[in-house]
């Protein structure tokens, strides 16, 4: 929320080439309680005042030798670091009031100045300039956070990853449709088989002599969408010999909670193993 404090220790700059009409101003200001108020009688002066200080608000004075209001407000539209031109002309000629509008000005106050309503279109411009700073500042920090937090996440993945090796044999990644995306550790030459057939078609188990029911129970689990621990399933080598493998999984979604894969880790037991035993 903006305060009434806030609203008093806004910076205001006034751009009129008459002395009296910037004493006036400034005087009315001043005893409305703002504390921030400069100004200037040169119009060439004010893009390099603006970029430098940054204005809430800047009183702009139409009718100018030199170069005019109209001008003041195309070279303040090349600050790229403000896309908001926080401009009240002042003007005593009704038909500048439109082409000021139309030109990026968001108020106007009428010469000669009527205290209110001088009072009046300050306040609320400085309102609306002060909310939009706050929503600047407001989105540049969120933008930030989330930069920093996308940042965390990748390095905790990054970690999960490299434990993850370091505690088993192999990490493997899979797509919605059970494909293999990544794999990590001697997965190849532990199963003895493509990436792409650990889950695959029920001829492949048979080709590699997988244990047909311990397959079919985890790709039920796998399809149900359910983490699994600790899973063992076997296959038998081509000499007889039997070996076992051990492996958890979890299933990942994105932002939107769609699921897009399964992850997770195995290891081949040895023989003797107390898990072993199991299934």
């Amino acid at each position: 929320m903006i305060s009434a404090a806030d609203i008093l220790g806004a910076s205001i700059l006034i751009v009129d080439d008459q002395e009296s009409n910037v004493s006036l101003l400034e005087q009315m200001l001043r005893e409305a309680g703002y504390t921030s108020v400069t100004s200037t009688m040169i119009p060439q002066e004010v893009s390099a005042l603006h970029r430098k200080n940054q204005y809430d608000v800047i009183l702009l004075d139409l009718q100018m030798p030199v170069m005019d209001g109209f001008l003041v407000m195309e070279g303040l539209k090349t600050d790229p670091f403000d896309g908001y031109l926080p401009v009240i002309v002042l003007t005593a000629q009704p038909g500048h009031k439109r082409r000021a509008l139309q030109c990026g000005a968001k108020d106007f106050i009428s010469k000669p100045f009527d205290l209110v309503e001088v009072k009046t279109r300050i306040h609320n411009m400085l309102e609306v300039r002060l909310l939009y700073k706050q929503l600047k500042d407001y989105n540049k920090t969120l933008e930030q956070a989330i930069q920093e937090r996308t940042a965390e996440l990748r390095e905790s993945e990054a970690r999960y990853r490299s434990l993850t090796e370091l505690a088993s044999d192999w990490y493997w990644e899979q797509d919605e449709n059970e494909k293999f995306t990544k794999v990590f550790g001697p997965a190849l030459e532990m199963l003895g088989i493509r990436v792409d057939s650990f889950a695959g078609s029920k001829s492949d188990g048979q080709d590699m002599g997988w244990n047909e029911s311990e397959r079919a129970e985890l790709r039920s689990m796998i399809a149900a969408r359910q983490p699994f621990l600790d899973f063992i399933f076997s296959r038998t080598d081509r000499d007889g010999s039997i070996r076992r493998f051990l492996v958890s999984g979890q299933p990942m979604f994105d932002r939107a909670c769609r699921y897009i894969g399964y992850r997770g880790i195995g290891v081949e037991l040895a023989p003797g193993n107390k898990r072993d035993s199991q299934g």
